[in-house]
């Protein structure tokens, strides 16, 4: 039996230098928006996360989903992604289960290892120990969230006799998500027996998670496959589209220099080669209902997607010029979208 899908926003929190729209108001206008969006019977709500930028990009989603999650009853929130290698998976257990227990059993979280240079020294931390880092601080939330104490002893972490409280509302903590870019991290999510945050080609990723899935004995069908991706419903938009193009181009320049920093690019010594990142949470579809329902019901059954979220808040601009288009999707595109793909 398919997963039930689910439909959401994503948000970044960013002003970028010279914009006239103040930090305080994004902050403000971004918890408006999840209130309407959760009214509008949105599901979800996932938080990205970078470091050091001027613009003021997110940089730790537990204090914005703890108030998001105080000013909502319905809606689930995520990560994509939290950048494990920057996190001390004790405090992280942490903060997730306590935000387990605001929301009554609504968090979830995706989780990745990072590629940015800059931050990786802005945080002391080398970039070669970020897989033995992610995959540490992995095993080490499940102990915690046994609500058993628990010893640990890896290459990066170690601790003995720890009782991680609260204890989340979720039996065994909130679900968890693996961002894969590579074939190396597809077979990481498969291993965990997690969900999926595909970014890079189906060929590279999906294809080989669902063929690692399958050799472990599991069925893909029943793990969820999360994608960002972009959607704006305007019935004109040669008029209303212009100025999200142009921020959406500065969110892109943004994260082609970060790409272009790091040595994704080409081979590591502790991983496979990888082609270089595609921008897939950058991609958007743009038109009427009926040019985004025709779009997106085949890109997400292309790509086996069962949970879609769309970017709530353009950098520079106000996040309430997206609440006419977000209307039009949850009312309109989502119901068709879900007839579509039933």
């Amino acid at each position: 039996m398919a997963l039930p899908l689910r439909f959401g926003i994503v948000h970044d929190f960013r002003c970028p230098p010279g914009s006239d729209v103040p930090m305080p108001r994004v902050y403000a206008e971004t918890f408006e928006q999840i209130e309407l969006a959760e009214q509008l019977g949105l599901e979800l709500c996932w938080f990205t996360e970078h470091h050091f930028i001027d613009d003021g990009y997110l940089p730790n989603f537990v204090p914005v989903a703890g108030a998001a999650a105080a000013r909502t009853a319905t809606m689930r929130f995520s990560t994509d992604i939290c950048l494990l290698p920057f996190r001390h998976p004790i405090r992280l257990a942490e903060d997730l289960a306590i935000l387990d227990n605001i929301s009554d059993g609504r968090m979830e979280l995706g989780a990745g290892m990072g590629y940015a240079a800059h931050e990786f020294a802005g945080f002391n931390v080398p970039r070669k120990n970020r897989v033995s880092l992610t995959e540490e601080t992995l095993d080490i939330l499940r102990l915690a969230w046994t609500g058993e104490r628990f010893s640990y002893h890896g290459k990066r972490w170690s601790f003995d006799d720890v009782l991680v409280t609260p204890r989340p509302v979720q039996a065994g903590g909130p679900p968890l998500w693996i961002a894969a870019t590579s074939r190396a991290g597809a077979e990481r999510a498969a291993r965990y027996g997690t969900n999926l945050l595909p970014q890079g080609p189906k060929p590279v990723v999906l294809d080989p998670w669902a063929e690692a899935v399958r050799a472990a004995g599991g069925d893909p069908a029943v793990r969820r496959v999360g994608i960002i991706r972009g959607v704006f419903v305007t019935d004109d938009p040669e008029r209303e589209w212009p100025p999200i193009a142009e921020a959406e181009r500065y969110r892109r320049r943004v994260y082609v220099g970060l790409i272009k920093a790091s040595d994704d690019h080409g081979p590591r010594p502790s991983d496979e080669p990888r082609a270089p990142i595609p921008l897939n949470p950058l991609e958007w579809t743009v038109g009427s209902v009926d040019h985004c329902v025709a779009e997106l019901s085949a890109f997400m059954a292309e790509h086996q997607v069962t949970d879609l979220v769309t970017w709530g808040g353009p950098p520079g601009l106000p996040p309430s010029v997206m609440n006419a288009s977000l209307e039009r999707f949850a009312t309109q595109v989502v119901p068709a979208l879900r007839a579509a793909l039933s």
